[in-house]
């Protein structure tokens, strides 16, 4: 398999029919380092991690939304790799909050239907996904709310009612506005220190 640094490698062009089958071909995958796989619309579909500040960016999307989430709920970013049947793909989305019995199995494939929020920071490889793909994947799944927080516009974007089409809400507010959270946090997010390094410091 070749590796591009731009742009997502997809295995194969035809969407794979038999996803369990997939999911065990991900596993046994070895990706470069630097590298994520995933599964999108039953095609294996690697990409470059993520640049160094957008961790900053993901523990202040964490810190904010925690004390709103449900009891017995949790948020955090990290290497969990969420399934969807139905719509053959597997996502390992930047963050991520369901119920604690969600993570309570042996499977390093965690149950897609079980997310309340999920949240992805673009970059040039993944924002077509990003934004078509993977909203319209956990609308379907019934995820509550998915947050895009475009890194090159550098603006965010709130979706909420999923249905089997898609979200039939959102809202959009540049980076350094208060942007608002519906269910199940209904609270407002602050985007303040969401942007680059440069920015960020000439804005100090």
């Amino acid at each position: 398999m070749t590796l591009m640094a731009e742009r997502p490698v997809i295995d194969g062009t035809e969407p794979h029919s038999n996803f369990e089958e997939l999911l065990d071909v991900l596993d046994e995958l070895h990706v470069r380092d630097g590298y994520k796989a995933e599964i999108i619309r039953g095609s294996i579909v690697v990409s470059p991690w993520s640049k160094g500040y957008y961790n900053r960016v993901m523990r202040l999307v964490c810190k904010q939304l925690e004390p709103y989430l449900p009891e017995g709920h949790q948020i955090d970013y990290g290497p969990f790799l969420f399934a969807f049947p139905g719509e053959a793909s597997a996502f390992g989305p930047d963050i991520h909050a369901a119920h604690e019995q969600v993570f309570e199995t042996e499977s390093n494939h965690l149950d897609g239907e079980g997310l309340v929020f999920a949240a992805e920071l673009t970059s040039p490889s993944t924002r077509s996904r990003d934004v078509t793909d993977k909203p319209e994947v956990y609308a379907k799944a019934g995820a509550p709310v998915y947050l895009l927080l475009d890194m090159a516009e550098e603006q965010a974007t709130v979706f909420w009612s999923p249905s089997a089409k898609g979200y039939e809400s959102h809202c959009t507010m540049p980076f350094g506005g208060q942007l608002p959270m519906p269910a199940p946090f209904d609270c407002h997010l602050d985007t303040a220190g969401f942007a680059t390094p440069a920015k960020k410091e000439s804005a100090t």
